[in-house]
């Protein structure tokens, strides 16, 4: 049987209830709590437990708040993520709640539930809750495999996440291609080119901006990705039209194959499209337009898979925005 004893401080004043379990086969247990209910709650849980053959010790998720555990994911863990600033500013939003006080033995899927409602009241978008709670559930997943948590329960798996809205539909119509790749050839050739490779290839920003000429075969008519979204090499075929656009490239001392950083291609995107006349066309639409058009050129989906390094077929799909004259010279 527990033993549930009143706890004093140094003034002799009542600060809580003691718990001291002693069971043959299972180290001590002892915890104090704020009240009597709490103490009778946590002594019947653990005494069933170990009854039951399934007592793991939580000495060290009980006395862990997730502010401290937050502390070492962002020195051990992130790192070693593929985009750590972002992280790291989603780590510090987890921080400023007040849920980071609590021990991670504690948080449940209430508590996460209470946080996810507070975003949204902040006007987060869904992606971005998404987001938050993937890092917060990662966390709990360390703890339990690596830093010696195994009884530890993983709260965001209780919660229902923020639905996401419909997949962008955006794609060029009319003579909009046309306006944007000349005002982009009026205002920096490279611009123009650019914005060609991510028509032609489908390929992300980043990995567009990543290019080296040392992964560049004009004669195979490849590109080698080594740095991805998720973290796995690609060979992503290129075009006649794409391969042109490269050839036609003057080659960079660096062995870089853009002159533009990652913000000045962002800056010089939006003020082509404005200059443009184009309303709603993200750079990432451009992905879009590249991916709808190799589903039109009749390849399948593992196809464009291979190309674009999409995992998420679903994902693809929504991609995929197929043009109804297109479809019928398929059909024949």
């Amino acid at each position: 049987m527990a033993s549930i004893t009143p706890s004093y401080n140094r003034e002799g004043e009542h600060i809580g209830w003691q718990v001291a379990i002693r069971k043959k086969g299972f180290p001590a247990q002892y915890k104090t709590f704020r009240t009597r209910k709490e103490a009778d709650a946590w002594a019947t849980v653990a005494e069933s437990e170990m009854l039951r053959g399934v007592w793991r010790d939580r000495s060290e998720s009980e006395s862990t708040t997730l502010m401290e555990a937050l502390d070492r994911y962002a020195e051990e863990i992130v790192p070693s993520k593929k985009a750590p600033r972002q992280e790291l500013v989603r780590l510090r939003q987890w921080q400023a709640k007040p849920i980071a006080k609590m021990f991670l033995a504690s948080i449940r899927g209430k508590d996460v539930a209470a946080v996810i409602r507070d975003m949204e009241a902040e006007g987060k978008a869904p992606n971005t809750i998404r987001l938050n709670l993937a890092l917060l559930s990662h966390l709990f997943t360390i703890a339990r495999k690596e830093w010696g948590m195994e009884a530890l329960s993983n709260p965001v798996e209780l919660v229902r996440k923020p639905r996401l809205p419909q997949g962008r539909d955006r794609r060029l119509v009319g003579d909009e291609e046309t306006r944007l790749l000349d005002t982009c050839q009026a205002m920096n050739p490279e611009l123009a080119s650019i914005v060609g490779i991510a028509i032609e290839t489908a390929m992300r920003q980043g990995e567009i901006m990543g290019m080296t000429w040392d992964k560049v075969d004009l004669k195979r008519q490849t590109v080698t990705l080594e740095d991805t979204k998720n973290g796995e090499k690609r060979v992503v075929p290129l075009t006649t039209k794409a391969t042109q656009i490269l050839r036609d490239l003057p080659r960079n001392l660096d062995g870089k194959v853009w002159t533009y950083t990652q913000e000045g291609l962002r800056a010089s995107y939006i003020k082509a499209v404005k200059k443009a006349g184009i309303e709603g066309l993200t750079f990432h639409d451009l992905r879009h337009e590249g991916t709808s058009r190799l589903f039109e050129k009749g390849l399948g989906l593992m196809q464009v898979s291979a190309i674009t390094g999409h995992k998420d077929m679903q994902m693809l799909k929504r991609y995929t925005h197929l043009k109804p004259e297109d479809l019928v010279k398929l059909l024949g």
